[in-house]
């Protein structure tokens, strides 16, 4: 385990959907590659959004989308379903408050290209104490001796990390 873990958006994501995820992510436990839910959300943010900049890295952050809108710099997190729309909320949260930090202003926007939806997000007083309170949990997490225990979701079926649960 590495002494000063940063704590990323793909963490934060994993935080509202499965702590033992977090723990697993944290430690570079690389989930099943060869998973077809992996393959599939690769191959929506490559196959989408073509005309605008992607994949832009900041740090430790890595943004999917970044374009210059009527009101400024917005920033799109791209998810292949509303699914886990709560957790993508704070995904694209924690970008925009790190953006913050670095004195940069945007505004948020999860998109859904399989369903055609977009929404804004922005970072709001009650979204950055959610945050700080998860980025808290997740350091607590990532720095147990041993991962959290495996507790069955509705995510589980379609885990790429499913075999360090249930083998």
């Amino acid at each position: 385990m590495q002494e000063n873990l940063n704590v990323t958006g793909t963490l934060i994501w994993y935080y509202f959907i499965c702590h033992r995820e977090v723990w697993l992510m944290a430690r570079n436990v690389v989930p099943d590659q060869d998973n077809s839910n992996v393959d599939l959300g690769r191959f929506i943010q490559e196959q989408s959004y073509q005309r605008e900049k992607k994949e832009i890295n900041l740090g430790h952050i890595k943004l999917d989308v970044i374009s210059r809108g009527k009101e400024g710099l917005v920033i799109g997190e791209v998810k292949k379903t509303s699914k886990s729309e709560a957790s993508a909320r704070m995904q694209l949260a924690y970008y925009l408050s790190e953006l913050e930090k670095l004195g940069l202003k945007a505004k948020g926007e999860l998109r859904f290209p399989k369903e055609k939806r977009r929404e804004i997000v922005e970072l709001t007083d009650e979204l950055r104490t959610k945050l700080d309170l998860a980025v808290r949990d997740i350091l607590r997490i990532a720095y147990l001796e041993k991962p959290p225990g495996p507790i069955k979701i509705k995510y589980c079926k379609n885990c790429a990390y499913a075999e360090f649960c249930w083998s």
